[in-house]
Parts: structure tokens; C-alpha cells; sequence
């Protein structure tokens, strides 16, 4: 009988992920990179909006032991995988920590609240939200389509979610693709201040294909945009150093700005 899913090793080892076989959003660095993002030596409550699986968050909760995690998925068949993710026994020591809420981000208003999002409850509320053009080329995949293809308006409602959930002071961060910019910054407008865009490029001298963005809800800080990251070396395909730690959950990547700056 063939399996309809994989369970796939995190942080080396340290939490794994149970995740659709051939279809549906699979994780992988992109969800390690945006869990850098999260810093944190007290405790802090973080949502995952659209978290798929749940990779992004429980990396959060593997590095951070006094965070707790709820993922925020809309896809009935993800967020079971979700669930089934926090079941692994492999995964024990964090489960108590780490929620799954199956919702739409995009509610707005009473609700939001009756599904479960509530008001200013969040320190940090981080998305990988679909970054892919509805015109770009389709998938047979129904569910890795509605994952991966962005639709009009994507970045407003779930930026305005975001504020909605988060704590004043609070940090967003997501990862998108470079075109995605002007939208970001659109629906940051004046709910979120103090962006810093990372550059994401696979190697020196080839294009950015992903950028890194966090914000602070009610800075009025100005947009930094901030040395490129390189995921690997001029030559092969290994990780650079850095890159490798962010990977699996060795090191953070915090702001240049602390938050309370606003």
C-alpha cells in the first residue's frame, strides 16, 4: 500500500513533520528561515498564519522552551496533518506548547473572534503566506495550488489579521517573493512600522528570490533594507555557514532594531 504522506526530519532531528506525499505544501527552508525571525528569552505566544503543517511553529517552539505556538490553518486536510504532526512521538516535548486552529485568516471582525483569533494576544505573529501569481503556471494539485497562488487583496487581510491578534509592540514576519514589496508595505500602511526587508539570494551574483520582512506594530520607524542573506556559496550546492544555522535552529536572526522601539 502506497503511503500518502512523509515524516520528515527538522533541526536535524530535533521535531519532525508529518506532510502530504506528492502534493499539498510541503515545507522546507523557507518555513526554517522565517521561524529565525522569532526572538525571544521570556515567554511569548506566536501565531503561525497559514501554517500548513505546522514546520514553521514547531521550529519556533523547538528553539524557543518558553513559546507557545498556535498554528492557524484554513485546509481541513492541513491542518489534520497538523494535528497528526503533533501527535509523532518524536515530538513529545513540545506538543503541550503548540496549538492547531482550523480557520480562515482572512475573517474579520466577531468572526474572527468567535473562530478563535482573538485581540491582542500575540507577541509575534509570523505568515508564509501563497506567493505565487494566479496567472503563473497552474498545478493539477488542488490543494498545493490553493497553498501556493496568491489571490488579490492576499497580503491586506492577512497583514490586517495580523494587527488585529497582536499585542501593541508586537513583531510580524513573513518571507514572500521580491515582487511582493509594494503590497507588503501597502498593507503594513499604518498598522506596522520599522520594516526590514532581508534580500534573499541562493548564491553571490544570482538574483533575490525570496525576501525576509518583519514589522512592529505602531513603529513609526522608517524601512531599513538590510545586507542580503546567501543561502549557499559561489560554487555547490552546501549551505553557507550562517544559512546552515538558521536552517536548523542554531542561531537566530533578530532585528536591527530592537521592538520596543516604536
Amino acid at each position: 500500500m502506497t503511503s500518502t504522506h512523509t515524516i520528515d526530519a527538522f533541526h536535524r532531528g530535533r521535531f519532525h513533520v508529518t506532510q502530504p506525499k506528492g502534493g499539498g505544501h510541503r515545507s522546507g527552508v523557507d518555513a526554517m528561515l522565517l521561524a529565525s525571525l522569532v526572538v525571544a528569552d521570556k515567554p511569548v505566544r506566536v501565531a503561525d498564519l497559514g501554517a500548513g503543517a505546522g514546520a514553521a511553529g514547531l521550529a519556533v517552539a523547538a528553539r524557543l522552551e518558553q513559546a507557545r505556538i498556535l498554528l492557524v490553518e484554513k485546509s481541513p486536510l492541513m491542518a489534520d496533518y497538523a494535528r497528526r504532526t503533533l501527535a509523532l512521538p518524536e515530538n513529545a516535548f513540545l506538543a503541550g506548547r503548540v496549538e492547531v486552529l482550523e480557520t480562515d485568516v482572512t475573517l474579520t471582525g466577531k468572526p474572527r473572534i468567535a473562530a478563535g483569533l482573538l485581540d491582542e494576544v500575540c507577541d509575534h505573529v509570523i505568515m508564509n503566506p501563497p506567493f505565487n501569481d494566479a496567472a503563473d503556471r497552474r498545478t493539477p494539485d488542488a490543494l498545493k495550488a490553493e497553498a501556493h497562488a496568491m489571490t488579490e487583496g492576499l497580503f491586506e487581510a492577512w497583514v490586517r489579521t495580523a494587527g488585529a491578534i497582536m499585542k501593541p509592540g508586537g513583531q510580524l514576519s513573513l518571507i514572500a517573493r521580491p515582487q511582493s514589496i509594494a503590497e507588503i508595505t501597502d498593507a503594513c500602511g499604518k498598522r506596522f512600522g520599522g520594516l526590514e526587508i532581508t534580500p534573499i539570494h541562493p548564491r553571490p551574483g544570482e538574483n533575490a528570490t525570496r525576501i525576509l520582512v518583519t514589522a512592529v506594530k505602531g513603529s513609526r520607524a522608517r524601512l531599513a533594507l538590510r545586507a542580503p542573506l546567501f543561502l549557499h556559496g559561489a560554487d555547490g550546492h552546501a549551505f553557507t555557514p550562517f544559512a546552515d544555522d538558521l536552517n536548523n535552529g542554531r542561531t537566530a536572526y533578530p532585528r536591527l532594531s530592537p521592538r520596543r522601539n516604536r
